[in-house]
C-alpha cells in the first residue's frame, strides 16, 4: 500500500504550522519546527513571494490532508462523500475525518500520533463495541466504545501516551476511563468542537473549480 515515507516535520515546515504528526516531540524542545520555522529546500528560508488564490487553497487542502495522513485519492473520496452528505462540505468533510477511529484513539491519548494509531489499529489492538477493528479508516458514531482489547493492555506505547494525557486537554465529545483503557464518543463532533486550525471553505472552493 502506497504510504509516505519521508520526514513528516518537513511536512509541518512547508505548510508553516505544527500539524503534530510525531507525537511528544511536536510539543518538545527537540521539535525541529521550532528551530527552522521556515520551508524545507535550498530556498526555504529565502522564500517570498505573493500567494496566488489557488496556491492558498491547494495549501490549506495539503494542511488537513497530511494532518489526518491520507493520500490524494482518499481525501478526494472523503470530500465526494461530504458532498453528497446533508449540510455545509466542508464542516461534514472535518466531521467524517474525525470520526475515523485512529483519529478518535489519537484523540483519546491512546496512541501519541495518528500514524501510531494506525499502526496499532492495524495490529489489532483495540476493539468497538466488543468488536475487534484493524481498519484505521472505520467510522466511529456517538455511542460507540473504544476499548485496548485485553492481550494489548500491557503495551508501552499505549501506557507511554496515557501518562501524557491531561485533564481538560481532550476534546468535549469524546470521554476517557483510564483505569478500564477505554474511550466513548459522546456525540458527533460539530465544527466549533473540532481543534484544527484550517479554513475548510477554502478545500470546497478549490474541489469546486
Amino acid at each position: 500500500m502506497a504510504r509516505y515515507t519521508g520526514a513528516d516535520c518537513k511536512l509541518c515546515r512547508r505548510e508553516g504550522m505544527k500539524l503534530f504528526l510525531k507525537g511528544t516531540k511536536c510539543n518538545s524542545n527537540k521539535c525541529p519546527f521550532d528551530k527552522k520555522g521556515y520551508a524545507p529546500g535550498q530556498h526555504g528560508r529565502a522564500r517570498r513571494f505573493k500567494q496566488s488564490e489557488y496556491s492558498i487553497q491547494l495549501r490549506e487542502k495539503q494542511k488537513v490532508k497530511r494532518m489526518y495522513g491520507l493520500l490524494e485519492a482518499q481525501f478526494h473520496n472523503y470530500f465526494k462523500k461530504a458532498e453528497r452528505a446533508k449540510g455545509i462540505t466542508g464542516e461534514n468533510l472535518l466531521r467524517m475525518l474525525e470520526c475515523r477511529l485512529d483519529n478518535i484513539i489519537f484523540r483519546l491519548g491512546l496512541a501519541p500520533s495518528r500514524a501510531a494509531a494506525r499502526q496499532l489499529i492495524r495490529h489489532r489492538h483495540f476493539s468497538v463495541n466488543g468488536a475487534l477493528v484493524d481498519i484505521p479508516s472505520f467510522q466511529v458514531s456517538s455511542g460507540d466504545e473504544i476499548k485496548v482489547r485485553d492481550k494489548s493492555r500491557q503495551l508501552e506505547m499505549i501506557h507511554g501516551a496515557m501518562k501524557r494525557v491531561r485533564d481538560g486537554k481532550m476534546v468535549s465529545w469524546l470521554s476517557l476511563d483510564k483505569a478500564g483503557m477505554s474511550g466513548s464518543v459522546l456525540e458527533v463532533p460539530g465544527r466549533e468542537s473540532i481543534p484544527v486550525n484550517v479554513n475548510e471553505s477554502l478545500i470546497v472552493e478549490l474541489y469546486s473549480k
